[in-house]
């Protein structure tokens, strides 16, 4: 049996950290949808004369627009950068290289 190589484990880390992105991403978009049906049968409810719904309906809208792009254009890169850098950091300090 083959001993897995730092570039396997780099892999692994990799792959669990998208799946991880995927993830929340369906998970926010789940809630998206939820909310936002409830929204819409209180706006029909309440004031079916007036509708309001699709404020927050677009409104969160393009949060998730951003959220998948992200995920899916981005490869969940974007932000990756800075918390890598600030992670590298605190290692450096906990190994006590200042």
């Amino acid at each position: 049996m083959a001993m897995p190589t730092d570039n396997d484990a780099e892999l692994r880390r990799l792959a669990r950290r998208r799946a991880r992105a995927k993830l929340g991403f369906y998970k926010h978009l789940a809630v998206y949808a939820l909310v936002n049906i409830i929204l819409l049968a209180v706006n029909l409810a309440t004031s079916p004369g007036a509708l309001w719904f699709y404020w927050p309906l677009l409104g969160w809208g393009v949060a998730v627009v951003v959220h998948g792009a992200r995920v899916y254009w981005f490869g969940g890169r974007a932000g990756a950068g800075l918390r890598a850098r600030l992670e590298e950091d605190e290692l450096r300090k906990l190994k006590g290289g200042g």
